[in-house]
């Protein structure tokens, strides 16, 4: 920082403080407030969904990760008993379709995904810093203008025996007024227009994501459901009559009558 810069700050610093005990008028504009209020929950919301979408990503390669590693033991554990079996068959038959998910997700997700949400939120999240800059230095051109203000009537109120103060005092004040209503008019002005594009900007982007959601679903239906055919027909009809939970518990029985399982 600039020696003129830092003696900026410590004026503006002594005129809050100043503002904080009533003896400088703080400019209070509702117009810019409003505006202000609105773009920062904007700015709060798009880092959200920043995070939630990157989450979501993670989530979808953690989730084929995971069932990788239980596709993977399956397919030992059934070829382990008998290579030959239906299940051994189908346990197989699931690991491959599980592969092929998994590698459909880096082709055919990862990278879509990154390329049409990812990176326009990215975009987006990093204007943020830039209008802030601008709302500070808005904010700061606010803190001078009140000082000149303050100043001004001060002498207005009780003249100087020095002809040449007032005049100065008036321009002081009248330059620090434009340049913050320069700044001021043109913050009220775009801020909304900023918050108005927000809904084209991420309609492709929300498309797409929905296109994406939908591509994996139907893969992954597609593809499971091709392990399918290697389980009986009645099978489903078993398992919504409560068959299936009978003989799985008839042979939980069998397992707990052995002597290891602790049968006396």
């Amino acid at each position: 920082m600039s020696w003129t810069g830092f003696k900026k700050g410590i004026s503006r610093a002594g005129t809050s403080l100043l503002q904080k005990t009533g003896q400088i008028e703080r400019t209070v504009d509702r117009e810019f407030a409003d505006e202000e209020a609105k773009y920062k929950t904007f700015e709060k919301e798009c880092q959200t969904l920043q995070k939630a979408a990157k989450g979501y990503s993670d989530a979808m390669r953690a989730m084929t990760a995971t069932q990788g590693r239980l596709a993977d033991t399956i397919d030992v554990f059934y070829s382990a008993a008998d290579k030959g079996s239906e299940s051994a068959m189908a346990a197989h038959a699931y690991k491959r379709a599980i592969d092929d998910l998994d590698t459909g997700i880096g082709r055919e997700l990862e990278a879509p995904y990154r390329t049409t949400v990812m990176e326009p939120l990215g975009k987006m999240n990093a204007i943020f810093p830039i209008v802030n800059e601008q709302i500070t230095k808005r904010n700061h051109k606010l803190l001078d203008y009140d000082a000149a203000r303050s100043k001004l009537n001060k002498l207005i109120a009780k003249p100087s025996d020095d002809p040449t103060k007032l005049p100065r005092a008036q321009q002081e004040h009248d330059e620090a007024k434009e340049v913050f209503d320069m700044l001021n008019e043109q913050l009220i002005s775009e801020l909304p227009q900023l918050l108005d594009l927000r809904i084209p900007y991420f309609d492709p982007s929300f498309e797409a994501m929905i296109r994406m959601q939908c591509k994996f679903a139907e893969e992954g239906y597609e593809k499971l459901g091709g392990v399918q055919r290697y389980f009986a027909d009645n099978v489903r009809d078993d398992y919504a009559g409560g068959q299936l939970d009978a003989q799985v518990e008839s042979i939980l029985q069998e397992m707990r009558e052995l002597t290891i399982c602790g049968a006396s």
